[in-house]
């Protein structure tokens, strides 16, 4: 299982450190966790993923290719048509591939077939915890839901996950629905404020988990 920390914005060239697989970049200007800066030199094994809120495809595009990302996670209303266009457009433009990861918020339930749709155009789900922000909200939702899930698609697992989860995601990795999680996310429950992150917390937690 893989480890991503969400919400860079300060301290990225520490947070590169502790050797996540992914760093995820926020380009949503209402964030306090809008990224705008420079990103500093990071090993090829990490990707980069730039983190967009019902953005439209041309300031996507201006992203991954601004900041050579690897991948987009979708936080907002996207369409599986607008996923398809994005996939479409950077293969066109820009030459390359693109990783698609789109977000569904869970609250007490959640209707997986939302899901169907979005299997042929998108590379990832992540599924983190409903709350008043499109992420960030700093608590998690019950991971017991997850039990229905019905796909083969690979997942993060996101929404408040912190030090404090760790027995809690031992547990759950040991359980049936885990076979697709493919990496943790994390973020605000380790910070010291928004985009400035805990590096020695972070490699407490990789270790911790043998992430």
């Amino acid at each position: 299982m893989k480890l991503k920390v969400c919400g860079m914005k300060l301290n990225t060239a520490e947070v590169a450190q502790v050797r996540p697989d992914y760093l995820g970049f926020i380009f949503w200007k209402e964030s306090p966790r809008f990224f705008d800066g420079e990103i500093p030199p990071l090993p090829k094994s990490m990707k980069k993923i730039g983190v967009f809120v019902d953005a439209s495809p041309n300031e996507i595009l201006e992203k991954i290719q601004q900041y050579d990302l690897q991948g987009v996670q979708l936080h907002g209303d996207e369409s599986p048509e607008f996923c398809r266009e994005i996939r479409n457009k950077v293969s066109l433009s820009l030459e390359t591939t693109i990783k698609i990861i789109k977000v569904f918020s869970i609250k007490d339930n959640f209707n997986f077939n939302i899901l169907k749709p979005y299997e042929p155009v998108c590379d990832y789900f992540l599924f983190d915890t409903k709350g008043e922000l499109p992420g960030g909200n700093g608590y998690a939702f019950d991971w017991k839901v997850l039990e229905n899930y019905p796909s083969t698609k690979p997942f993060f697992l996101s929404g408040g996950i912190g030090l404090e989860e760790v027995e809690s995601i031992k547990e759950f990795t040991s359980r049936p629905e885990a076979k697709y999680c493919n990496a943790i996310d994390v973020n605000s429950r380790f910070e010291m404020e928004p985009g400035l992150k805990k590096t020695n917390t972070l490699r407490k937690f990789k270790e911790l988990l043998n992430l």
